[in-house]
């Protein structure tokens, strides 16, 4: 398979190249500007929380950014694109907000949990693919560590074969470990909130 000029395959999931000096500084560039785009989404939550500006125009304008980054060129400012890359994030967290004030005001201990289980798997992924050895084969990972996080590992190793291929850019691959982030992170909002809500019908039939 070839994206966006890397080619990779079932091979390349299993037989890492030795880091370089290159590639390490790519990835901290890259868990950097993630944890800043974080920063700046929890940013917008927190402006949907005083002044109520999530809903439909800041998820189209979150759409409207994403656009505009993926068709940025990398050669252009990299000022310019981190720019689109915190606003995009700023933006999808005051999307997001409406729901977080639902989760609050129903119970804010689902917000937390969310977060933390977001925060284990996507460090469990990310770690897997990192330390990934030739001995460990794709099906046997598959097998313990679950579908979802497999994918995650995939969405990582696919990102650190494109650096070993040259594609050093930090923006774009932030911009997707962000994107995987934030869709993990409502799906187990969701779920943890089904899950409360279902307990708390069990508790009242009591």
């Amino acid at each position: 398979m070839e994206a966006n000029g890397t080619i990779w395959s079932h091979d390349s999931l299993r037989n890492f190249h030795e880091f370089t000096p290159a590639v390490q500084n790519h990835l901290k560039r890259v868990y950097l500007t993630l944890f800043c785009a974080l920063i700046a989404s929890a940013f917008g939550a927190y402006f949907h929380m005083v002044w109520n500006i999530g809903g439909n125009v800041t998820t189209l304008g979150f759409t409207g950014t994403m656009i505009w980054l993926r068709f940025t060129p990398s050669h252009e400012q990299q000022s310019k694109r981190l720019f689109l890359l915190y606003l995009s994030a700023l933006l999808k967290g005051a999307s997001v907000g409406p729901m977080i004030m639902l989760v609050i005001d129903f119970d804010s201990s689902v917000l937390v949990t969310a977060f933390v289980g977001t925060a284990v798997v996507f460090v469990c992924f990310s770690a897997a693919a990192m330390l990934a050895t030739r001995s460990i084969t794709v099906v046997k990972f598959e097998l313990y560590f679950g579908l979802l996080i497999f994918v995650g590992y995939i969405v990582v190793v696919m990102i650190i074969e494109k650096a070993h291929h040259g594609d050093m850019d930090y923006v774009q691959h932030s911009f997707t470990f962000f994107t995987d982030f934030a869709s993990l992170f409502v799906r187990i909002l969701v779920l943890n909130m089904f899950r409360k809500m279902k307990k708390g019908r069990k508790d009242r039939r009591k």
